[in-house]
């Protein structure tokens, strides 16, 4: 890897700069022969400006961008043919993308493992997931507390095989040949522990008939 360029349109402060730039070449590396650089620049800087536009805390911007740009560019390649591995794609949205959406991601990857994918997103994205939700899930011994609340973009709602809405309503995307389930779960936030575990679990039970529909092999 080539040392990062010191030339940047942008200004931000020297650390987010050069980070945004270590990333810039951690994204070529890996979608070297399939994007070009404009496109991953451009990705990442707008993955930058969609967190950057409502954190309080820019210490890991460059990070989630980083993250968020590279589920994009995943996405994208999905949708114009320069990726296919015949795993089914499914995405979770609701509002905040902090408690049931993140539940469903973090059983959909605990159950199915590399045999399907799983994204999630929100109309309105909070700032952190919710506490309740990540203890209730470490019960089960899913850890999602590395997750972070994101929106949702036109290429990875087209990449999805099926968009599973949770109470986003009329914000969720649609897009025509897509399969669409709208799922009604009680929202978490500001719920304890207790009252969120009903709701973890008639997740799992959805997941897991998702996953036996879709012909995925769940874990026990």
């Amino acid at each position: 890897m080539t040392e990062p360029d010191t030339e940047d349109r942008r200004t931000l402060p020297l650390d987010q700069h050069y980070a945004l730039r270590v990333a810039a070449l951690q994204l070529r590396d890996e979608f070297a022969g399939v994007f070009g650089p404009e496109t991953i620049e451009r990705f990442l800087h707008a993955s930058y400006d969609q967190f950057a536009s409502r954190s309080t805390v820019s210490n890991f911007l460059p990070l989630l961008a980083e993250r968020f740009a590279r589920q994009r560019l995943r996405a994208l390649a999905r949708v114009e043919g320069r990726h296919q591995d015949g795993k089914p794609t499914v995405l979770f949205l609701c509002v905040h993308n902090a408690g049931r959406s993140q539940m469903a991601l973090g059983f959909l990857q605990h159950l199915a493992g590399d045999r399907a994918v799983a994204w999630s997103g929100g109309s309105e994205p909070g700032h952190e997931i919710n506490p309740s939700a990540i203890a209730a899930m470490a019960e089960r011994g899913i850890d999602i507390s590395g997750e972070f609340p994101k929106p949702w973009t036109d290429e990875i709602v087209r990449a999805a095989d099926v968009v599973v809405s949770m109470g986003c309503g009329d914000a969720c995307p649609v897009f025509p040949g897509k399969r669409y389930l709208d799922w009604t779960l009680d929202d978490p936030a500001g719920k304890t522990v207790e009252d969120v575990r009903p709701v973890r679990d008639e997740i799992e039970r959805r997941v897991r008939e998702l996953l036996a529909e879709l012909g995925v092999p769940a874990a026990i």
